[in-house]
């Protein structure tokens, strides 16, 4: 009965409250009644009893009243200091999960803009300014916490935690700087902080704590993106608490334990990135990849296997926080068979990224360095199969830097292992990236390299001192010298007065002279032994080519076939470059000649790759310089000069033929400028476009013959990789070439056959063999001859540009969507189907 009247005298003196601020227009009536309210908060005059029960079931009914009345005239009537007094303390002395749901509530309510809007506002600025967040923290981590509903908590923590994002789509431009993101996670960290040392605090007094609504808080923000902002202010000063207090430590590992499954993700992730090394991470983290399974999958297999977005400073912290407990190094074996199997894995070699492919080599090789010799010898079986298998699959790809990534990994791995004292030792150019790798073996030691750094710092000036000393000692204790008679019949002194030569300037005498003629060179090149004849007459023959063209002519196929089987016999220095600059004078000079030899051989028996690939890159230069405009005088136009580089593969240098293809796809962009525009580029003649038929056709004869040494479809994917890129380079140049059309037609049926091959290199020439028939067919003959696989084709890139693991793939896949899309509107336009009939 005692407890029913209590219940009943505070519902009667609240409603007579409200009532009063609803009715009444008595100004003190109206302080009165909010006098009485205030005096049922913390530290007023009415019971404990009294004020619990106001708090727990009428306090949420007086703020909406007063939310309700805030536009009323008795408001307008109070003073500052009262305005402070009865109507701020109302909702910063009460419950403050209360208060905050009420105040949101209001603020989404309210007209905006308006008075009653912007005083809410203040309210809330000023909840927030003195703590009462981390009030509403500290009352859910001690004791049995506010008694609410599922439903009312998870509503808490959605206003709680998106704050800004419900401030700024109600206010728009008269937003707060305190409810920015920028400003209020890291608020809402600190808080979370007060609330950890609370509960420190409290377990150290033998009290009983619960962080489940605290950790429910740090995922959500997680979740939603802010992980940075939080974990950027918790991470540091957790990790200098955990240092030396174990209370501390259990603190962090139940806040993480107590965290959801469903954000348990996005915190690890976040926390891995903002630890400093992998000691604070298990200081933070203890055992939880033991005792939850989605903390396990997320460390050991997602961060590591599938995704690669992180530096490798993260995967340090990662592996060194595994093998860092000699229970947790149970997962660094699993972890080490996972990644030996996807390193290894030939499918995984063709179909992933290259920035993936990175990324696991350097997991790889971290994880070698952290196992100990009997772990080696324990994964010594996994170990070599990985460093056979993954070589040769690494090995077998047209990327450069996939290869160069197999010989780093295969010789580290070798030398981890020690087979039989001896280690695996390959040729490659080392860059930044390579290095990188072979840095990955060894741990980092910093703390050595930076004791080592000041014991040289502080050694090096005693040296400094110890020269002049000595110096002095000596000249103090010997005696001068004395001036020594020159002895008559010595001769030594006469050399002192010869003034040596300079012979800087000198060049070494040869005994033989170069060849004159271009059959010397041919007679030289079949029958001579004698290496510096041979030398001399590489170095001269590019230049009788051009010269001689009478006699080259003659010559040319059989000059061809000498140079396309000569090999290095005498390490002659660039020997490569020099034949085939003669090669590539031969088939400008006498092209169709040439071209018919070449072309034939490319599918002939008993031909080595390296010489099928020679014969392409002797295509792909001479097609470029026999493109370049001829001037009224019949030489090469000026500021045209002959192409003397290497002509890149996409594979070697994707950044020129991008370029290329870029500048023609700006070249066919209507832009509606202001001013004086520059002229268009004057059509001058070249001497490609009469023999393009020749260059191109023979190479698609018998693409799809296999042969016992050459079997294009199959095993030798890199030449048919570079061949789609030379079909591209000739289909580019062949611009407003009479060919062209036929060129454009044979080139998109023979690509399609390739479209989706496993090799990414093969891919890409295929979209770039598809970007050069878009910019060089006339747009009109894309829809009269090809207006049956334009539909088709336009499909097939857009899957390509969405689902192709490769990046460069994708790129290349939308230039061609949008080179597609503007052919066929500039084939559309009137003037392009040609003027009216009449």
């Amino acid at each position: 009965m005692q407890s029913l009247s209590l219940e009943a005298e505070v519902r009667i003196s609240v409603s007579h409250c409200v009532r009063t601020l609803t009715t009444s227009r008595d100004n003190q009536e109206v302080i009165i009644a909010l006098r009485k309210l205030i005096n049922y908060l913390k530290d007023g005059p009415q019971t404990s009893a009294q004020q619990l029960e106001f708090c727990k079931t009428h306090y949420t009914r007086a703020l909406q009243a007063l939310i309700c009345n805030i536009n009323a005239d008795w408001l307008q009537c109070l003073t500052a200091p009262e305005h402070i007094e009865l109507w701020d303390s109302l909702f910063l002395r009460g419950p403050p999960e209360q208060a905050l749901l009420v105040l949101m509530d209001g603020i989404g309510t309210l007209s905006s803009p308006s008075a009653g809007l912007d005083r809410l506002v203040n309210i809330l600025e000023t909840f927030l300014q003195r703590g009462r967040v981390a009030v509403l923290l500290c009352s859910y981590c001690q004791g049995p916490g506010p008694s609410d509903s599922p439903q009312l908590r998870e509503t808490l923590l959605g206003r709680l935690v998106a704050l800004p994002d419900l401030t700024a789509n109600r206010l728009h431009p008269n937003n707060k700087p305190l409810f920015f993101p920028q400003q209020y996670y890291p608020l809402l960290a600190k808080e979370m902080l007060t609330a950890l040392e609370t509960t420190c605090q409290a377990l150290k007094d033998g009290k009983d704590c619960n962080l489940n609504f605290v950790a429910q808080t740090l995922g959500k923000v997680c979740i939603q993106g802010h992980s940075g902002l939080v974990l950027e202010v918790l991470t540091p000063r957790l990790s200098s608490c955990t240092l030396s207090d174990m209370v501390w430590q259990r603190v962090c590992w139940r806040l993480l334990e107590n965290v959801p499954e469903r954000w348990l993700e996005c915190v690890l992730t976040g926390l891995v990135q903002a630890v400093n090394g992998p000691d604070a991470l298990g200081r933070l983290m203890g055992n939880l990849v033991l005792k939850n399974k989605k903390a396990q999958f997320v460390i050991t297999h997602k961060l590591l296997l599938l995704q690669y977005k992180y530096e490798t400073r993260v995967l340090r912290i990662l592996l060194g926080y595994v093998a860092g407990d000699r229970e947790r190094r149970v997962l660094l074996i699993q972890v080490v068979r996972s990644l030996c199997q996807t390193w290894a894995n030939p499918s995984a070699v063709r179909h992933t990224p290259l920035e993936q492919q990175l990324y696991v080599s350097r997991a790889l090789l971290l994880c070698v360095g952290l196992l100990t010799d009997q772990e080696l010898q324990e994964l010594r079986a996994e170990l070599l199969q990985c460093m056979l298998g993954g070589m040769q699959s690494h090995l077998d790809s047209n990327v450069v830097r996939v290869r160069h990534m197999g010989m780093v990994v295969g010789e580290c791995l070798s030398q981890r292992m020690n087979i039989n004292g001896t280690t695996l030792k390959f040729q490659y150019e080392q860059d930044e990236e390579t290095r990188e790798l072979l840095s990955l073996v060894s741990p980092p030691a910093e703390e050595d390299s930076q004791v080592e750094s000041m014991d040289g710092l502080n050694s090096r000036p005693e040296k400094i001192e110890q020269v002049p000393s000595s110096q002095e000692t000596s000249t103090t204790a010997d005696p001068p010298p004395q001036k020594i008679r020159p002895d008559l019949d010595s001769d030594l002194d006469s050399d002192d007065e010869l003034t040596p030569y300079d012979m800087s300037g000198d060049q070494e005498m040869s005994q033989a002279n170069p060849p004159r003629y271009l059959r010397d060179c041919l007679e030289v090149f079949i029958s001579s032994k004698d290496a510096v004849r041979v030398e001399l007459s590489l170095k001269v023959v590019e230049a009788l080519v051009r010269k001689n063209v009478s006699t080259t002519r003659e010559v040319s196929v059989q000059l061809s076939k000498v140079l396309l089987h000569m090999e290095d016999k005498y390490n002659t220095a660039g020997f490569l470059a020099l034949r085939q600059a003669a090669m590539v004078a031969l088939a400008v000079t006498d092209s169709i000649p040439v071209a018919e030899y070449l072309t034939n051989e490319f599918y002939s028996m008993n031909y080595s790759l390296r010489q099928r690939l020679d014969i392409l890159e002797v295509f792909a230069r001479a097609v470029q310089e026999l493109s370049q405009p001829i001037s009224d005088k019949g030489g090469l136009s000026k500021g045209s000069p002959p192409i003397t580089d290497l002509t890149p593969y996409p594979g070697d240098d994707p950044v020129h033929w991008r370029q290329v293809v870029e500048r023609r796809i700006q070249s066919k962009t209507k832009r509606l400028t202001k001013g004086v525009s520059r002229p268009p580029a004057k059509a001058t003649p070249n001497r490609y476009a009469p023999v393009a038929g020749h260059f191109f056709f023979p190479l698609l004869r018998n693409y799809d013959r296999p042969q016992l040494t050459f079997d294009l479809l199959g095993s030798d994917h890199m030449v048919l990789g570079r061949l789609i890129h030379t079909l591209g380079l000739m289909m580019h140049l062949a611009l407003n070439a009479p060919v062209a059309t036929q060129m454009g037609q044979a080139l998109l049926d023979f690509v399609w056959a390739v479209r989706y091959h496993a090799d990414q290199m093969v891919r890409r020439g295929v979209l770039f063999a598809v970007c050069a028939v878009f910019l060089s067919m006339p747009s009109p003959s894309l829809l009269e001859e090809l207006s049956d696989q334009l539909f088709e084709t336009r499909a097939w890139l857009a899957d390509v540009a969405e689902k192709d693991p490769d990046g460069d793939c994708r790129n290349l896949a939308v230039q061609s969507l949008l080179l597609l899309e503007k052919s066929l509107k500039m084939g559309l336009e009137p003037t392009a189907l040609g003027p009216p009939q009449s």
